[in-house]
């Protein structure tokens, strides 16, 4: 059976755009096994308590949880184990350096497939502190009034 085309997308973060601001962003692989990834084509994933660290010289995935896939036998996988994530070592070295600056972190945006492979978009994310959250907020819903008032306007106009 020949693999799909195109993206298919499991799981967002969207707290992540919450909690920090999303600077430089990567693909990676990740290493999965196979009972991970019946799980993933099912659509149950979770990356809302997920990080990902660099260790040795090698990027982990840790805190993603991937429920253990129903069918599955004693085989099955452990649902929040780390998970190595696959980069070339100039990307590494790149994210090393982002990541070594006070106050970065690296964030997992989405897990996908790509092409019939499983990927994660990483991204270096520096924390928002309070104000800058009630700041989006209120950005936020001044956008939404504005288009209130506009959809308002052009409705009476007609």
């Amino acid at each position: 059976m020949p693999r799909p085309k195109g993206t298919v997308v499991v799981a967002r973060n969207k707290r992540a755009f919450h909690d920090y601001i999303i600077g430089d962003r990567f693909e990676a692989g990740i290493v999965l096994t196979g009972t991970e990834v019946k799980s993933l084509r099912q659509g149950r994933a979770s990356l809302s308590d997920a990080f990902a660290t660099i260790d040795a010289g090698e990027v982990w995935l840790r805190g993603a949880n991937i429920p253990e896939y129903l069918q599955g036998t004693y085989h099955n996988h452990a649902a929040k184990r780390n998970r190595k994530l696959l980069l070339n070592r100039r990307e590494i070295t790149k994210l090393e350096k982002l990541v070594g600056q006070a106050g970065r972190t690296l964030v997992p945006l989405s897990l996908y497939f790509k092409d019939g492979y499983a990927k994660v978009e990483l991204a270096v994310g520096t924390g928002k502190r309070d104000w800058d959250k009630r700041q989006a907020i209120a950005a936020r819903d001044a956008d939404r009034e504005m288009a209130r008032a506009l959809a308002t306007r052009n409705k009476r106009g007609r």
